[in-house]
């Protein structure tokens, strides 16, 4: 299974995470079986590219993602490409990836998403 986590920077599982996942200048990926990481450029429309992060993130293999918060539209995207997202992100990615193994992260709904990334009135 592969783990991302939005990230500021290109420091693996030191990598602070970063806030907004869609403008995050990388994805901090962690394959639970191999244990491997990899990090990858955020190459979607929010960065200048092509593609949402959801759609750029199915493609790069993506099973779960890991992040602050976001808006319900997102997690509405995520969910079409069979993504599942858990918010409650913060830290490193180390610290996000142990939460998450310990199940304390929350699975992102509409009860927890972000009203001002999901643009309701």
């Amino acid at each position: 299974m592969k783990v991302c986590v939005p990230t500021k920077d290109e420091n693996g599982l030191d990598g602070l995470v970063e806030q907004h996942f869609g403008k995050a200048p990388t994805y901090t990926i962690l394959d639970t079986e191999s244990k491997a990481v990899s990090v990858i450029p955020n190459t979607s429309e929010h960065m200048g590219g092509v593609g949402l992060p959801p759609e750029y993130l199915h493609e790069q293999g993506v099973d779960v993602m890991l992040c602050a918060g976001l808006g319900f539209k997102a997690v509405q995207l995520f969910e079409h490409f069979g993504i599942e997202v858990f918010v409650g992100a913060g830290g490193t990615a180390k610290d996000t990836f142990t939460a998450w193994e310990a199940g304390k992260l929350q699975k992102a709904s509409a009860d927890n998403s972000c009203a001002e990334h999901g643009h309701q009135h």
